[in-house]
């Protein structure tokens, strides 16, 4: 276990005794990435209703229990948003966030006055500001694309034998980095992790961190960045560029010989039970010779350690170089349980390298394409979903536990399951939520609109392989991870599109052949008329944005790839179109009747969940795009119970009502498990009637049972929900009493 500094550790010690939380969000839920068993911030918040002590903020991973503790919903409280927590990757971190100085670049005197070696202004010039923090929601700064520097100092006392590492969760867009005047590193891109060894660079007692960001992506070479068509308004990308480090930044101290990464890779055999698990383990070897690690694994379920069989290619490792060793057991039909939406079974896979242990959350689940369906454990999936953009008022891109939390339970409760996220990399945070309990994501990097001349160009394709490579690491382990999308609506009707389609997704599938592989097209609407004239025809499954002519755009998709699932990437209308948020809620209705008559459609992603900033043309003069079901500050729109009513797979309908003697009536309802979109078994869930809860039988996609149910008293009308295995609820309903 890594030795903290002593105010540090005290810190994390008060923390551990004195926090109290609505739910411990942090229960069964294991990071992918390293060391024992990750410690889970969340937030004080003075508005929560149910509190529980938590003496221990992490806790092994496990099945899913019927009404388990889910995220929060309600508002954020004074203590949200004035003493904010996040999602730290990794256990043992000592972290660097919190209190820096930081100030604007406009001129560009950062780099010639040396600012790395101590920024040379009075502090009155500078802000203290608190990261993570996105300098343009600072209504002062909103504006401003350039150099923004952040300052930090620290104490710290140097050990020997060991390696420090300085992490960086996300910081946009370009970031330079100097330790003690020190240039350690630079990185590109906005929302991937980045790190720099800096055993060299620091010193006993005070060290100085200085950080260079610069958030100007009105540029033809930068990922995300503007078009080069030339057209009027044409060059803005369709989110803000929030600008500063907008997530965690931390040390941790490695031995020399380390594991920087493993993968997992699960197959189960559905038929026999039985599932493999392999595990490929990157190793750094920094020490000044050859090393042959000794490895050992330890793979725990529901906190139980699982007796296995490892074998093993142990491997000499030059000395400064890295290697990528590898490890296989079988579990037994006892041993493995399935990871699936209702049922998200998880493990821990700890990897023992040396004096060094890993410790990585996974799923055993399949998912494959049959036909024009995705099947999931050899069931096809029928699901809907929803675009989160990454923004909130007074936040920007920066997204604390609270926020992540909030927006998982309204999405999940919408009925918002099978999605693309949006078009860039998340908080981890929110994958292990999607992890604990059930969401499928296609996550998607880079690519937003690029012309056929960017596509070409050689500089462009190389950020986009790093940036892709960046957000495949950090993610490869999450069971919710089920595909990968290369881009979104570029123009892949030419033959520069083509051809990154081809050449990104066999890039891709080298670094993790286990996922599906897709990219958002807007043009199979009506064009082309062959097949082989568009991207998708390299695709394991066609995502569409479409916006309008849904039926004759979906029939024209299935005559072009009759074998190939269609997913809607993005469908919807905005809440201050033609009806306001009622037009908006009778859209959806009407487009899902759609959608249903036509069974190859696996999956429909709204756009957007939420309402978000833009400088793209179209947008309000008030900043914002009302695309959303709910607002800025997640306000419901009308729209919202439409959404969890269409996207609900359990339909409950009165089939009688009698009254009886003396207040006590008999209800019977029929609940219905829909057969064409959604649809999935209904298994474990929960159903209130009022006051009474009754645990459902199974019911299979397109049967009905009767559930009959006393009722007492004289009520005219009775509220029914019904809840999901992990809790969350997915029906709602009133039944008159008469």
């Amino acid at each position: 276990m890594v030795k903290m500094p002593s105010d540090m550790q005290q810190q994390y010690e008060r923390d551990d005794a004195g926090i109290k939380l609505k739910i411990n969000l942090s229960k069964n839920i294991i990071t992918t990435e390293r060391h024992h068993i990750m410690k889970r911030l969340t937030l004080l918040a003075s508005s929560l209703l149910l509190t529980l002590t938590c003496t221990q903020l992490a806790a092994q991973p496990g099945a899913a229990q019927p009404n388990a503790a889910q995220p929060n919903a309600a508002q954020p409280g004074a203590a949200q948003q004035n003493a904010p927590r996040y999602h730290i990757r990794q256990h043992d971190a000592i972290p660097l966030h919190g209190e820096w100085w930081f100030l604007l670049d406009p001129a560009g005197l950062g780099m010639a006055n040396e600012w790395y070696k101590g920024i040379n202004a009075q502090e009155s010039r500078q802000d203290k500001v608190t990261v993570p923090h996105c300098f343009s929601t600072d209504r002062r700064y909103e504006f401003y694309s350039g150099m923004a520097w952040y300052r930090k100092n620290f104490a710290w006392k140097k050990t020997t034998g060991k390696r420090v590492i300085l992490h960086f969760d996300g910081a946009y867009y370009q970031t330079n980095v100097w330790v003690n005047g020190q240039k350690v590193g630079e990185h590109e891109g906005g929302y991937t992790p980045f790190s720099f060894d800096v055993t060299e660079q620091l010193k006993d007692g005070d060290n100085l961190l200085v950080v260079a960001v610069d958030n100007d992506t009105w540029k033809t070479n930068t990922i995300p960045g503007i078009k080069d068509t030339g057209n009027v308004n044409d060059g803005f990308i369709g989110w803000v560029n929030y600008g500063g480090i907008i997530r965690p930044v931390y040390l941790t101290i490695e031995p020399e010989v380390y594991a920087e990464n493993v993968k997992i890779e699960p197959i189960p055999d559905l038929a026999k039970g039985t599932a493999v698990v392999k595990a490929k383990i990157r190793v750094r070897n920094a020490s000044g010779a050859a090393a042959t690690p000794k490895m050992a694994f330890v793979v725990s379920q529901e906190t139980k350690p699982l007796p296995l069989k490892w074998k093993t290619n142990a491997a000499s490792i030059p000395a400064g170089r890295t290697a990528i060793l590898e490890a296989e057991a079988t579990l037994t039909a006892a041993q493995t349980k399935l990871w699936d939406l209702d049922q998200p079974n998880l493990y821990e896979l700890k990897t023992i390298v040396g004096t060094d242990t890993l410790a990585s959350n996974f799923g055993i689940r399949e998912v494959k394409v049959s036909g024009t369906q995705i099947l999931l454990n050899g069931k096809p999936i029928k699901v809907g979903g929803g675009n989160r953009v990454i923004d909130y008022p007074g936040l920007g891109s920066v997204e604390p536990d609270w926020l992540i939390e909030k927006d998982f339970k309204l999405m999940k409760e919408a009925g918002m399951e099978f999605q693309r996220l949006t078009h860039y990399t998340p908080s981890e945070y929110f994958y292990d939520l999607a992890d604990r309990y059930g969401m499928l994501i296609i996550t998607e990097a880079g690519n937003w609109q690029l012309t056929p001349k960017q596509m070409d160009n050689d500089s462009m394709r190389t950020k986009f392989r790093s940036q892709f490579r960046e957000m495949a690491e950090r993610d490869w382990n999450h069971p919710s991870v089920i595909a990968y999308s290369v881009g979104n609506e570029y123009q892949s009707t030419t033959a520069s599109g083509q051809r990154w389609t081809k050449d990104m997704i066999a890039y891709a599938r080298e670094l993790d052949p286990t996922r599906l592989y897709t990219f958002a097209t807007m043009l199979l609407n009506r064009l082309p008329a062959k097949p082989e004239d568009e991207a998708s025809q390299y695709v394991d499954f066609v995502s569409t944005n479409t916006y309008g002519g849904h039926a004759k755009s979906l029939d024209h998709i299935n005559k072009l790839y009759p074998n190939k699932p269609v997913f809607i990437s993005e469908w919807g209308t905005r809440s201050d179109g033609k009806g306001g948020e009622a037009g908006q809620a009778q859209h959806l209705s009407d487009v899902m009747v759609e959608i249903r008559k036509r069974p190859f459609v696996v999956g429909a992603s709204w756009w957007t969940y939420n309402d978000y900033r833009s400088k793209l043309f179209g947008t309000n003069v008030n900043g914002f795009r009302p695309w959303g079901i709910v607002g800025p500050e997640r306000q419901e729109r009308l729209a919202y119970p439409v959404h969890q009513k269409e996207f609900s797979h359990v339909i409950v309908e009165k089939a009688s009502f009698k009254t009886g003697d003396q207040g006590v009536h008999q209800l019977v309802l029929k609940v219905t498990s829909r057969g064409d979109f959604p649809a999935r078994p209904i298994k474990n869930y929960t159903m209130n009637v009022g006051e009474t809860s009754i645990a459902l039988p199974e019911i299979n996609p397109g049967e009905s049972k009767e559930i009959t149910v006393p009722i007492r008293g004289f009520d005219k009308q009775i509220h029914i929900t019904v809840s999901k295995p992990t809790g969350f609820i997915t029906t709602q309903t009133d039944i008159d009493l008469n």
